[in-house]
C-alpha cells in the first residue's frame, strides 16, 4: 500500500537521487508518484511488483468473466453451443 508521507515527490528529487529511491521502492515494493509543479505526473514502479500486479489484474478479469458467465446462466442469456456453433457454421458457409 502507497504511503503519501514517503511516496510522492517532485521528479527533480527523483532524478538527483535515482539510486536511493530506486532502492527503496525495490526494499518496500511501494510504486513512487513523481510530481511536476506539484501534480502527480507519473507513477515509477519496480519491474517486479509490476509485473505481480499484472498477474493480479489478469486473475481479477477472469473472475469477473465467471461471475458474469454465472449470472448470464441464471438470468438465461445462455444458448446451446451446438446450436450457436452451427448457426456460426451456416452464416459463414461451412
Amino acid at each position: 500500500m502507497m504511503n503519501l508521507s514517503q511516496d510522492i515527490h517532485p521528479l527533480t528529487d527523483f532524478k538527483r537521487n535515482t539510486s536511493a529511491l530506486l532502492k527503496r521502492m525495490k526494499k518496500t515494493k511501494r510504486p513512487l508518484v513523481l510530481t511536476v509543479n506539484g501534480k502527480a505526473e507519473l507513477v515509477v514502479q519496480d519491474a517486479v511488483s509490476y509485473q505481480d500486479m499484472l498477474e493480479r489484474l489478469e486473475r481479477l478479469e477472469l473472475v469477473a468473466a465467471i461471475r458474469q458467465g454465472l449470472k448470464d446462466v441464471e438470468e438465461g442469456r445462455v444458448r446451446d453451443a451446438r446450436e450457436a456453433l452451427e448457426e456460426l457454421g451456416t452464416k459463414l458457409g461451412i
